[in-house]
């Protein structure tokens, strides 16, 4: 595979800098020009990814320089970009945060990828201090190719130029977009950031119109001409012979449901084409709106926010009786996070308590804080995503807390992250494994091989 189309990354000096915004509009912009856009986002986030994918109709790919190796970066790359006219990558926090050192930063992204960045500023209330931390950025890592800047937050035509100025002078580089203050630049947000796109749509008034007005915003307010050829200076980057991406008939036969709807919609694409590329099919079902499971051989129920759908969740209990009756028959279920907290027995949420799915042997609640973590650990036991002793990575992100019975069981003993309970996750009932770790294919091999077969095994 090779893809040798236009390519730009455009980085934030911090993570309220508003480039997830700006972003959005960009991608807007750049497809009312007719142009194929593929959009890819550093890091293991969900909803920013889910604006992209809406936007342009191709499905926005992660790029994690810690979860990933460098070569499953490049494959993840050429994959998703074959056929478009521009990829467009949104950086995660500031350019240089990562793991340790650049690892799982946007600037190892864009160095591996050697992709020219538009490095966005949050200029309220500075200058000459803008060109400062320009420069600043510029020389930390000369490897990082910044080619352009966006100022964002300004208060005013004499601020911006003020600022363009002293940048281009004393940086070096050139301003190429200037936004305003606009509270029409805000998206919805809560506890876990950004509001889905799926929810936005059907829960939020005038969302379409404010997403309409940012690319207005962002058209009126960006160089778009001169980003699309520091995008055409990308220099060409080697071909990739695939490996992640590798048919086989292996799955060929079983079917997965896939819980997908309103409260159930952080999947990675990867996933989901890596279980089509083994020849297993995907089956699509609604835990808020079907009333039964489809005819399938394992389910899947990815990450999402039970805790705003939990009425609808509870209220359907024919749903609830079939997920019952399909672990009685030993079904592989797989759940990851919001996942985990559908099985539990209840879900406790802003003093209201739901009644759950009750596979999973305890509670969820609020927590007190955020967990935004890599995981890393192994497998502690033979289970539906692979042998004892295997290693596996992902990470976490969730603002719930589970409450667990004492002697329950888990299939993860994890040496980075927190987890269920004590550095375990993964607790396990029969065929059932549910877990706070979201899984990438490219950051734990096993999966979804290892679930498939755990399907295919049972269908036989």
């Amino acid at each position: 595979m090779k893809a040798d189309c236009p390519r730009i990354l455009l980085a934030g000096d911090r993570s309220s800098s508003g480039k997830t915004t700006i972003v959005a509009g960009l991608l807007f912009a750049l497809q009312r020009r007719s142009l194929k856009v593929q959009p890819f986002k550093v890091a293991m986030d969900y909803i920013d990814p889910s604006y992209h994918t809406w936007i342009t109709g191709r499905h926005c790919r992660n790029l994690d320089g810690y979860l990933m190796p460098a070569a499953a970066v490049a494959e993840i790359y050429a994959h998703a970009a074959q056929g478009a006219d521009i990829s467009v990558i949104e950086g995660v926090r500031g350019l240089y945060e990562g793991y340790e050192g650049d690892l799982g930063s946007t600037a190892q992204i864009a160095k591996m990828l050697q992709t020219p960045v538009i490095f966005v500023v949050d200029a309220r209330s500075i200058t000459r201090s803008a060109a400062a931390l320009v420069k600043g950025y510029m020389d930390f890592d000369p490897g990082v190719q910044i080619k352009g800047v966006i100022l964002n937050k300004v208060g005013s035509e004499r601020h911006a130029e003020k600022a363009r100025a002293e940048i281009e002078r004393y940086a070096g580089v050139e301003v190429v977009g200037v936004i305003g203050r606009n509270d029409s630049m805000h998206l919805a947000m809560r506890h876990l950031g950004l509001v889905p796109v799926l929810e936005g749509k059907t829960r939020h008034d005038g969302f379409e119109e404010r997403l309409d007005r940012i690319r207005e915003i962002v058209e009126e307010g960006l160089d778009l001409d001169r980003i699309l050829e520091l995008a055409g200076e990308a220099g060409p980057l080697p071909e990739v012979w695939p490996d992640l991406y590798r048919q086989s008939d292996e799955g060929r036969g079983v079917k997965i449901g896939v819980a997908m709807d309103e409260a159930f919609n952080f999947y990675y694409r990867d996933n989901l084409e890596l279980m089509e590329l083994s020849g297993a099919k995907v089956v699509a079902f609604s835990p808020v709106h079907d009333s039964a499971l489809p005819d399938v051989d394992g389910i899947y129920i990815g990450g999402g926010y039970p805790e705003i759908y939990a009425r609808e969740l509870s209220e359907n209990q024919g749903m609830r009786a079939s997920l019952e009756r399909a672990h009685e028959r030993d079904l592989p279920i797989f759940a990851e996070c919001g996942g985990l907290m559908y099985l539990t027995r209840e879900i406790e949420w802003d003093g209201e308590r739901r009644e759950m799915v009750g596979l999973v042997p305890g509670k969820v609640r609020r927590g007190n804080i955020r967990v935004v973590s890599y995981v890393h650990g192994r497998l502690a036991r033979d289970c539906a995503l692979g042998p004892a002793g295997a290693p596996i990575m992902g990470h976490e992100f969730h603002h719930s807390e589970m409450l667990m019975d004492a002697g329950a069981k888990y299939a993860i003993r994890l040496d980075r992250g927190a987890g269920i309970a004590g550095g375990q996750d993964g607790v396990v009932e029969g065929n059932l494994l549910a877990s706070y770790m979201h899984i990438h294919g490219a950051s734990y091999r096993g999966f979804p091989a290892e679930f498939i077969g755990a399907c295919g095994r049972k269908e036989a």
